[in-house]
Order: structure tokens, then sequence, then C-alpha cells
């Protein structure tokens, strides 16, 4: 049975901590292109309002051999990244277990990952070599992989579908929250009663569709 889980990391066991002690209210973020080569994670985006102070040489980062900045748009840093492998950490447990990354988020105290693995004993496996490498981490999640769903079977309507990925890619569902239904309600171009209106409703089907038997 194939697993996904989460975990986090604290932020300074994870290259790229200087870039925290750089900048403000700052977000990292892998970039979901899957790379056509033999590069580990090379693409992320950094996020915050000073990147262009940003002067620090993320290369003499013991876990990083290179860093190219390829854009910069507004607030926004689209960079490349060479990892040293030798350097154990996190991308090393990654590379040499079975796993399959599908996301990570770094903020201020810590790093969060989402990763998938194919049967359980992939998932120890993972968990023994970060043990056995000193790389501590905290498993926050543990599910079986579902079969895909589409927006109908959940009921949802399209206007609830965009509150709700707009609100968790915004961190609104995060604690502390990032967002507010103020910043979702003027990303959507409606009022806040809307936004509200519509994570609730979406909120319900969501659950009346997914996790309530008809028993119940």
């Amino acid at each position: 049975m194939a697993i996904e889980a989460s975990f986090t990391v604290e932020q300074a066991d994870f290259p790229l901590s200087a870039v925290f002690e750089q900048l403000t209210d700052v977000t990292i973020e892998l970039d979901r292109i899957v790379p056509t080569g033999e590069a580990i994670i090379p693409y992320f985006w950094i996020s915050a309002d000073d990147t262009d102070k940003l002067t620090t040489d993320l290369s003499d980062d013991l876990g990083i051999d290179q860093v190219k900045v390829i854009d910069q748009v507004e607030k926004q840093m689209f960079v490349r990244i060479d990892w040293n492998l030798n350097h154990e950490s996190i991308l090393t447990a990654i590379v040499n277990t079975e796993i399959t990354l599908l996301a990570g988020i770094g903020k201020e105290k810590q790093w969060t990952f989402e990763i998938r693995a194919s049967e359980q004993q992939e998932l120890s496996d993972f968990q023994t070599y970060c043990q056995d490498h000193n790389i501590s981490i905290e498993l926050t999640e543990l599910h079986a992989v579902s079969s895909l769903r589409s927006d109908r079977e959940y009921d949802l309507t399209d206007g609830q579908r965009k509150a709700l990925v707009l609100a968790y890619s915004s961190g609104y569902f995060d604690s502390p929250r990032d967002a507010t239904q103020a910043d979702l309600a003027d990303e959507l171009g409606i009022t806040r009663q809307a936004v509200s209106s519509r994570l609730q409703r979406g909120m319900r089907r969501l659950v009346a569709s997914s996790l309530i038997t008809p028993e119940e």
C-alpha cells in the first residue's frame, strides 16, 4: 500500500539557512518541475519583500556546491541549486532511500516536506537512515494514498475549489496563519463574507463526501 507522509526539519538543519538570517518574512518553496536529468531537487522559489538584500554567497554552505539565480520577479527569486551530497542532510536521506519527495517549503523556524513511499518498509528505511546519520526529523502526518477524485465527486463548486486551494497555498490553514480571509478576498476579487461562505460550504462538502459514511 502506498503511503504519504509529512515531516518537519529545523530550519538550521537544512541548507539555505543563511537566507533566513538575511531576509525578513521569507518563504522558500521547492519548485515542482521534475528535472529530466539527474539533478536532485534543483529549483527553488525564494519569496520575501527584500530579496534584493540577499548578498550572502549561499555556496558557502556545506550542503551546497553552487547557486545560480535564474530569474527575479518583484518579491520572488527563482534559483537553481547544485547540492553537495557528500554532506549528510535530509537530501542525502531522500537520495539514498526509495521515497519520493512531493513538496517542500521552508519558513522562519522549520522546513516541512511531503513524501511518498510505495510501501511501509520504504518509509521505515528512510526513518532508519535519518536516525543512523543523526538527521533530526519529526513525522507530523501519515496516511494511505487514496484514489484521485474530481471536484464533481466532492460536490464542490468552482468558486469553492478556488477559495480552498488559494487558502491552502497561502497558508490560511497553517498555525499561525500566514493569510487572512481579507487577504484571500483581495486575491479573488470578492468580499470577505463571500470568502467565508465559500470556505465554510466547501469544507462541509469535503467532509461530507470524504469522511462521513452513509450510516453516519
